[in-house]
């Protein structure tokens, strides 16, 4: 099997470049950027969310589950939407929709109303983020020009969550938590004002929408997401854990029995006909539910068990940004010269190493001895496979389902992020439960927390290792002897 490197379908009449493509892939990747950091931007202000608006430690996880769980679970039905009505036109929509769901979030006073509106940005980013693949395969034809933009698209998306990071660190220190949420609205606003007027409006595919497949989805993953976090506070007896696990697994079967026969699906099953593209999705949903629960033990990590403030704790993560983004510069010329499958098998391998030695952490640690080398490796592993898993995931999609693939990618990840976090925090409760009941009494709850986390880490190696199975049984076809032009489109998969 072979497949095109263009992560994006190859057509002739595929691309309408305009008057000024840089400008357009600004746009484009700061689009990206803006719904990525959103994901964590938040994750270094939990403890300050906590104080403030009283949430218990294990319904903070809402918080950024809430909106991964909504982004992924409506994913799908996004790519469809912005297949029937135009991609620019629910890019814009979905913009607005998370800008003002920012603003409103921004002045939240209870859980509940901070949960609404983080439910609302993740619809409005569920509309906005399928369109940004197709948005580039409209502005920039096949060849270098398109690698370059996906290139540039890749490193925001890869280094989006450690950037978030250190934005939230510095925003909560020197403001408050509530402007992790009232930054979107400055570069929400203006991406509104930009976008109609430099994006090409990609040809649309009329079809009618699968509403009962996105209610089968959302529905299906979020009794799966319930189902665990509730487990992480109230064990594996609990009733109504178990019948939201039941629940998931009637409405997930009901999703995909319904997407066989659906006469416009917004998850076409032909989509994992592909090896590649079924490895790939696979080690999107692995590794995004290993990063987002990384992430999100960080912030404890640091701020609780190592006593940083803030704004310390997002510095402390920046070599991981720093390292995510060199290498995810550098990874379309080795995909051109190694192909996908090494450049995937190289990242997941580093990626399993760093979790691997975070696994390790104790109450001993520090930052020099226990985090800093893992988060080095996790950045470079990060920059070096999420492109070539772009490329395979994306590559030889019929135009008319490019929607449906764009959104699936993202879907994949998003779901990943938010089941990850809850089934990672769910062995946190019960190695902490476990800790705080065989710790002699002068043990500290640093101790207690610390092998809670380290616990997940542990679960986070196994994920990384599946990824690492997969990523050896990607399809590699032998290279084509190639000139320049040919070389400059890119590896095959």
């Amino acid at each position: 099997m072979s497949s095109s490197a263009q992560a994006l379908p190859r057509t002739a009449d595929d691309a309408r470049p305009t008057e000024r493509p840089g400008v357009a892939l600004a746009i484009i990747v700061s689009c990206q950027l803006m719904l990525i950091v959103d994901a964590s931007i938040v994750n270094v202000a939990l403890p300050s969310i906590q104080r403030g608006l009283h949430f218990s430690a294990i319904g903070l996880a809402w918080v950024p589950s809430l909106y991964t769980l909504v982004f992924g679970g409506l994913l799908l039905a996004g790519g469809r939407l912005g297949d029937v009505l135009g991609r620019r036109r629910m890019l814009v929509a979905g913009i607005a929709l998370f800008t003002v769901a920012s603003l409103a979030g921004g002045f939240a006073t209870t859980s509940g109303w901070l949960l609404a509106t983080r439910a609302l940005q993740g619809a409005g980013a569920a509309l906005a983020a399928p369109g940004t693949l197709s948005l580039i395969a409209a502005t920039f034809p096949p060849g270098q020009a398109r690698n370059r933009a996906l290139g540039a698209f890749s490193a925001a998306a890869g280094a989006g969550v450690t950037i978030g990071y250190v934005l939230g660190g510095v925003l909560t220190a020197e403001l408050s938590w509530r402007w992790v949420m009232f930054i979107n609205v400055p570069f929400g606003t203006a991406i509104l004002f930009v976008a109609p007027r430099f994006l090409a409006e990609p040809e649309r595919h009329p079809g009618r929408i699968d509403v009962l497949g996105a209610l089968t989805a959302t529905l299906g993953m979020g009794s799966l997401t319930y189902a665990f976090v509730r487990v992480a506070g109230t064990g594996w007896a609990d009733g109504r854990a178990l019948g939201a696990f039941v629940a998931a697994a009637v409405l997930l079967a009901a999703f995909v029995g319904w997407q066989s026969r659906a006469t416009h699906p917004i998850m076409p099953l032909r989509l994992f006909t592909d090896r590649n593209r079924a490895i790939g999705l696979a080690n999107m949903f692995l590794l995004g539910a290993a990063l987002a629960g990384t992430i999100y033990f960080l912030s404890q990590l640091l701020q609780e068990a190592l006593g940083m403030g803030p704004l310390r704790a997002g510095l402390a993560v920046l070599p991981m940004a720093l390292t995510q983004i060199a290498s995810s510069r550098a990874a379309p010329r080795l995909v051109s010269r190694i192909g996908p499958k090494p450049s995937t098998i190289a990242g997941t391998v580093l990626i399993t190493a760093a979790m691997a030695w975070l696994s390790r952490i104790s109450a001993g640690s520090g930052y020099v001895s226990g985090i800093l080398g893992p988060m080095l490796l996790f950045g470079i592993g990060i920059g070096l496979c999420f492109m070539p898993l772009n490329m395979m995931i994306l590559a030889d999609v019929p135009r008319e389902d490019s929607g449906a693939a764009s959104g699936l990618l993202q879907t994949t990840q998003r779901t990943g992020s938010s089941v990850g976090v809850a089934v990672l925090v769910t062995a946190f409760g019960v190695a902490s439960r476990h800790a705080a009941a065989h710790l002699a009494t002068d043990d500290t709850s640093r101790r207690v927390l610390v092998q809670g986390i380290a616990a997940g880490f542990t679960l986070a190696t196994g994920f990384c290792a599946c990824a690492l199975l997969l990523a050896l049984a990607i399809v590699q076809p032998p290279r084509r002897a190639s000139g320049p032009s040919d070389a400059s489109a890119g590896a095959r998969s």
